[in-house]
């Protein structure tokens, strides 16, 4: 590959990763419409790596070609988004039961490691929560995954992780919501605590019912919510 496609090849992947970033944070909103020209003179790059970047996000289901008429941000799809929550639930309450029964396929160090730095940014007291949103998300976003990695299963951490990226943009709404950061701590440390005492189908139920009621507030989410997400006033 010459050095010129390398670089248009890199630059597409930029402004892929700047795009989904924008979806994720609401700077782009489902419903939005724009043209590659905006997208073009926002980023200040030219037409071909816009192109690239709009035509993966399309493959992967999150804008469409309008003819003749630029690009739309897709509605948001809550029965695929149901759909993806049961396969992440199927995966995240195995890997749960892993743990707790030690069937793990990796180093049962490091998947022990894993569970004691999940402890260190859950199992805290009130006064060292963190009330960010934003950082609240990613670690929660952090803790699913953790888990499902401890378990060494590199192909269960593959599927899991393209949900995660798939649901991400919802999953952000939901941390709008000053309620849902209390809440995940407590739930996240109960799910930890019966973890680490093996505790296997007690585990398996916190984690559902914790799963479960995310899913819940999703199935709430409003076209106002996203709007006033993207103003930063939820």
């Amino acid at each position: 590959m010459s050095a010129p496609t390398k670089a248009r090849v890199s630059l597409a992947d930029e402004v892929y990763a700047q795009l989904k970033s924008d979806i994720a944070n609401f700077v782009l909103v489902p419903g939005d419409r724009f043209s590659e020209g905006e997208i073009c003179d926002r980023l200040e790059v030219s037409r071909t790596p816009v192109r690239q970047a709009l035509v993966r996000l399309q493959q992967e289901g999150q804008v469409e070609v309008l003819f003749r008429n630029g690009w739309r941000v897709l509605p948001l799809d809550f029965a695929k988004f149901d759909q993806l929550y049961d396969l992440r639930l199927l995966i995240e309450t195995e890997s749960v039961q892993r743990l707790c029964e030690g069937n793990t396929t990796g180093d049962a160090k490091a998947s022990q490691a894993m569970l004691e730095q999940l402890s260190g940014i859950w199992l805290v007291p009130k006064s060292r929560r963190l009330r960010d949103n934003n950082q609240v998300s990613q670690l929660d976003e952090d803790f699913h995954c953790a888990l499902v990695e401890a378990t060494g299963n590199a192909e269960m951490l593959r599927v899991h992780r393209d949900i995660t990226d798939r649901i991400r943009v919802i999953r952000k709404l939901d941390f709008t919501q000053g309620a849902r950061i209390e809440a995940t701590y407590e739930e996240h440390a109960k799910i930890l605590q019966a973890i680490l005492s093996k505790r296997t189908e007690q585990s398996r139920l916190l984690l559902k019912a914790h799963v479960e009621s995310s899913q819940l507030e999703v199935r709430k989410i409003t076209l106002h919510q996203l709007q006033m997400a993207r103003l930063g006033k939820t």
